[in-house]
């Protein structure tokens, strides 16, 4: 199956930190934009940083997965598993504060994946993510 490019639209409470932040640290290419949202190239797929205050933005909260806090919500990229540990170094050299270090979830079992997760300067969670198996995406 091909996978199609999704669209994904953030609330963010600074545009211009969120813009530099997925420009230079994530290296996502700009594409349209106006005074309150900015269009980019998300590994493929289209994401859309929004202006929000900050104070109209909800809560975050978290919900336990192999013994960590994951933060909900969250979005983010299945890498290939090779390119993960390389892109997790880059994020480590762009001084990137982890909210789950880079590790390897279900060592030995059916989806075992290499996981990090942290968050845009507007608090928005990302995951970053690379199967062992690919194949084993959405298996049970």
């Amino acid at each position: 199956m091909k996978v199609q490019p999704f669209h994904l639209a953030i609330p963010v409470s600074d545009l211009q930190k969120a813009r530099q932040f997925y420009k230079e640290i994530l290296g996502c290419g700009e594409g349209r934009s106006s005074d309150h949202w900015v269009d980019f190239n998300f590994f493929g797929h289209q994401l859309v940083i929004h202006y929000k205050p900050a104070e109209e933005t909800e809560r975050a909260h978290s919900n336990p997965v192999d013994g960590k806090d994951v933060p909900v919500p969250h979005f983010g990229v299945v890498l290939e598993w090779d390119v993960f540990q390389e892109f997790a170094n880059l994020l480590r050299s762009k001084n990137i504060e982890f909210e789950i270090e880079p590790y390897i979830r279900f060592e030995g079992q059916v989806g075992e994946q290499a996981t990090m997760f942290f968050k845009d300067p507007c608090g928005n969670a990302l995951e970053f993510k690379a199967f062992k198996n690919k194949e084993q995406l959405f298996a049970k």
